[in-house]
């Protein structure tokens, strides 16, 4: 009979949450404990959160009562995340049976909760990067793909009207150069070939070197490409007031830097970027695109979109949609307006609901459609493809190209973990398939 007690790790929002679940499964591992896909059958059951839009809150606490109602009588469940850090004595009151809470930044804790009972942790949510990287760093990292996300910069000082990212993950904080390049070491100990720099506004790290210089973006780049078994690095998310200028060359001469970007411009109005506090124009977005185009000319570029911000009229929407059609996107995301408690946009006049689902549909056909007109380019040619899993169907395996596209090819199972060249020949709205010579 197995007695290793289990837990499972549900994580929900951006590419940095899945980072952080990450981290929290490395501590339950070295606690003896085993990742299981059965919540009802986990003695520890994590959400990890996202307060970004008010469904994705609200999803939480659904979520919350049903494990509470279908899960072992005795398992403990745990929240983390950005919910955690925002709602903290919040969920404690909608939700008592909750054991553990725990903001972004003290993760880390959960070692210490695990270790024995005390009853002072209950609801932890103090801001310490430092502490936290420090701590994680000690846990072996148990990563089974070839492909890995890495933390370098968290917070963010921008302080959008929209956004709680300020008010739940913290001031920007950038992780050190070596720190940096221990961990992604490790991760090539462990098979890892490709890794993607995570930050919420990753474009503004300023982390020190070896001898305490501050270095940007481009030097760490350049500095993970001296790694002979990295073959692609990728960053996200950006913001385009830092997007400098040795960063957008970047994208032209460093072979390893894939060829992709996420660069969020939220909307096409110079009014409403004003009213969301982004301190750029569209102007200046153009200007990095150009730039960007001038150095990479089929860079796949990919944004966010928020529809529906207090005071959008018919005139900003359509300034939107004229910056959609002249850059042409390969991939975005778009979401109708949610207000976040504590934020000043919350408190603005909302627009109606019908306004905004309509203007939410315009757009969303037409990014779709921009999509598809840009997988259209890659018929009859080869793309480099890192094989990540096996694919929807049988015989059928899965990666992504160096333009950040999903590709399905025929092939067995045992190429996942290559790149490997792929002829396409067919697509879909949202992927590309084709065929590899192996």
């Amino acid at each position: 009979m197995n007695n290793t007690k289990s837990f499972f790790i549900k994580s929900f929002g951006c590419q940095m949450n899945v980072y952080d679940s990450d981290k929290m499964k490395d501590i339950f591992i070295s606690h003896g404990l085993s990742p299981t896909d059965d919540y009802q059958a986990a003695d520890y059951i994590v959400l990890n959160t996202c307060h970004i839009r008010e469904k994705a809150t609200e999803k939480t606490y659904s979520d919350l009562g049903r494990v509470h109602k279908k899960g072992k009588t005795d398992h403990k469940i745990i929240v983390a995340g950005c919910v955690a850090q925002a709602e903290g004595d919040l969920i404690q009151l909608r939700a008592p049976y909750v054991d553990l809470v725990l903001g972004p930044q003290s993760l880390q804790l959960l070692d210490t909760y695990l270790s024995g009972p005390n009853p002072h942790l209950k609801t932890i949510t103090e801001f310490d990067a430092i502490d936290k990287f420090d701590t994680l760093k000690r846990f072996k990292t148990n990563n089974h793909s070839k492909s890995s996300f890495v933390t370098i910069q968290e917070g963010c000082d921008k302080f959008c009207t929209f956004c709680v990212v300020p008010y739940t993950r913290g001031s920007e904080y950038s992780r050190s150069i070596p720190e940096i390049i221990e961990e992604i070491k490790k991760l090539i100990d462990q098979g890892v070939i490709e890794v993607t720099l995570l930050g919420q506004n990753v474009n503004a790290y300023h982390g020190p070197d070896e001898t305490g210089k501050e270095r940007g973006l481009s030097y760490l780049i350049n500095k993970i490409s001296e790694l002979d078994s990295i073959k692609r690095i990728a960053y996200s998310t950006s913001h385009p007031n830092n997007m400098t200028d040795d960063l957008i060359e970047l994208h032209g001469n460093n072979t390893k830097l894939m060829s992709c970007l996420h660069l969020p411009v939220q909307s096409g109005s110079n009014k409403i970027l004003k009213l969301m506090n982004r301190k750029h124009t569209r102007e200046l977005y153009f200007e990095i695109i150009e730039k960007l185009r001038k150095h990479k000319t089929n860079i796949a570029l990919s944004s966010d979109f928020i529809v529906g911000f207090p005071g959008e009229d018919e005139k900003d929407f359509t300034d939107t949609i004229d910056l959609i059609n002249q850059v042409g996107f390969m991939n975005s995301f778009s979401f109708k307006y949610s207000p976040r408690p504590g934020t000043p946009a919350a408190d603005k006049k909302q627009l109606p609901l019908k306004v905004q689902e309509d203007r939410l549909k315009i757009m969303q056909t037409l990014l779709n459609q921009q999509e598809i007109d840009f997988n259209k380019k890659f018929l009859s040619k080869r793309v480099e493809v890192l094989i990540s899993s096996s694919g929807k169907y049988k015989g059928q395996v899965k990666g992504k190209s160096e333009f950040n596209q999903s590709v399905a090819i025929p092939g067995n199972p045992n190429i996942i973990g290559n790149i490997v060249s792929v002829q396409i020949t067919d697509i879909s709205v949202h992927s590309l398939i084709g065929k590899a010579e192996i």
